[in-house]
């Protein structure tokens, strides 16, 4: 088990949410395919792998509606510097830097392209406490047409390096790295993409099988297929949301 126990360098995707308008539908969904367990916290209901949290699910609201899906919340150590950074490269603050219980301290934002992110100062909780072991997260991506123009905000904020990938030729995909070097994530350029986005995968033990109840449980899914880095589909909640799954090597 990948578990953390303390901050995450500043860049690094360290929560992931979904604003939901139906959370018990969305508890019975997700319980169905992960196996994960329920509970209320500072930040609305976090989603529990062994006790530990490993996701969340909060109640829409204005700016952090239903509709857009998985939320990425990236590490910083200074959420208010962080955010003046965000509106110095272009960006936009949905949500305002603002205290979150004991937790810490976050705040919400759209990049130039409109894809919308979250930023996490951690004080009692770090964020995820599982990560990359079957049913938690295990990667981010950020889908846009317009790569350029992200690839230059989230240097500027983060202070990410960019890096090809020769394992998808014909693809424009730049890796994103934190300043020491550790990838956090990649910039898919897709010209029919009409809206920017951070897509969410999480790592499955099999992915025909989580596939299998998540149809069962109201789903669909466009998968499974091979891919370089393992099994993976892409699977749509009953509510519209869309994640992916990949069963790794």
């Amino acid at each position: 088990m990948s578990k953390v126990s303390r901050n995450q360098p500043p860049g690094t995707p360290t929560w992931i949410d979904l604003a939901v308008t139906d959370l018990q539908g969305a508890k019975a969904f997700y319980g169905a395919v992960f196996g994960w367990e329920f509970a209320p916290s500072g930040r609305g209901t976090d989603c529990l792998l062994h006790g530990l949290p490993v996701a969340g699910l909060r109640e829409a609201t204005e700016h952090a509606d239903a509709g857009h899906g998985w939320s990425v919340h990236l590490a910083t150590d200074d959420c208010d510097g962080t955010a003046k950074r965000v509106v110095a490269a272009g960006g936009t603050l949905l949500e305002a830097p603002h205290e979150v219980g004991d937790l810490g301290r976050a705040a919400f934002a759209a990049d130039p392209t409109g894809a919308r992110f979250g930023l996490c100062e951690g004080r009692a909780q770090p964020g995820c406490q599982v990560v990359n072991e079957p049913d938690t997260l295990v990667r981010n991506d950020l889908v846009t047409a317009e790569a350029d123009s992200a690839r230059a905000f989230y240097t500027a904020v983060f202070d990410f390096t960019l890096d090809g990938n020769e394992d998808l030729p014909g693809m424009d995909f730049t890796f994103l790295r934190r300043p020491d070097g550790h990838e956090i994530g990649g910039i898919f350029g897709m010209a029919g993409a009409s809206v920017s986005a951070w897509a969410t995968t999480f790592e499955v033990a099999d992915t025909d099988a989580t596939v299998a109840r998540a149809t069962v449980a109201g789903g669909t899914s466009t998968g499974p297929e091979e891919s370089p880095y393992g099994r993976f589909a892409t699977l749509t909640d009953p509510f519209g949301t869309e994640f992916s799954v990949i069963a790794r090597p």
